[in-house]
């Protein structure tokens, strides 16, 4: 027999098959029930509540003539019964007394993930309906330009004003958005 004829044959049989598929169409009919359409309701990722953020404490550790060390502690709640990965806290620290618009330190607390995943990255689980304490210390060095603010921090009336962004996410570094959250506190 000749090879020609089962290659005919072939391409004939592939042509009636899919000739059959495609007139047979939209005839195939999907049950769903009431249960099915809770279940995938259900899977939809749900919105998560904003964390709350406390300027817990912030006091002055030591001033000497060169520096002044500072600590600032925060405190963070989560509302929800789910975790939450705190990624980075930045903010600002001003003296109002010695400017308003001024900022004379600031800082991060944690890190953002660049790229592909990160092994070692250093962010803060925050367990559902739970707080944590995130603290900082600062440095600051005494250039001799701002006899204003120094004396401030050595008679501890520093008046204080801290301001920044959290941002975090669901349980998962890849599950749901990041969310941002901006805070200020006067103290």
């Amino acid at each position: 027999m000749n090879s020609k004829i089962f290659v005919l044959v072939a391409i004939i049989g592939l042509a009636v098959a899919l000739g059959v598929i495609l007139l047979s169409g939209s005839s195939f009919v999907s049950h769903t029930s009431e249960k099915d359409i809770t279940k995938e309701i259900s899977q939809v990722p749900q919105q998560i509540q904003p964390i709350s953020v406390e300027l817990a404490d912030i006091s002055i550790i030591e001033v000497t003539k060169r520096d002044a060390r500072i600590e600032l502690t925060f405190k963070l709640s989560n509302p929800n019964p789910s975790s939450i990965l705190v990624q980075v806290m930045d903010y600002q620290l001003f003296e109002t007394g010695y400017s308003n618009e001024k900022q004379i330190s600031g800082g991060q607390i944690g890190s953002r993930p660049e790229g592909m995943v990160e092994f070692g990255s250093d962010y803060y689980t925050l367990l559902g309906n739970n707080s944590i304490l995130l603290k900082d210390k600062i440095v600051l060095k005494n250039t001799g330009n701002t006899p204003e603010l120094w004396s401030a921090l050595e008679s501890n009336t520093a008046k204080w004003r801290v301001s920044g962004d959290v941002f975090f996410n669901q349980s998962s570094m890849t599950s749901g958005q990041e969310n941002e959250l901006h805070f200020e506190f006067v103290k």
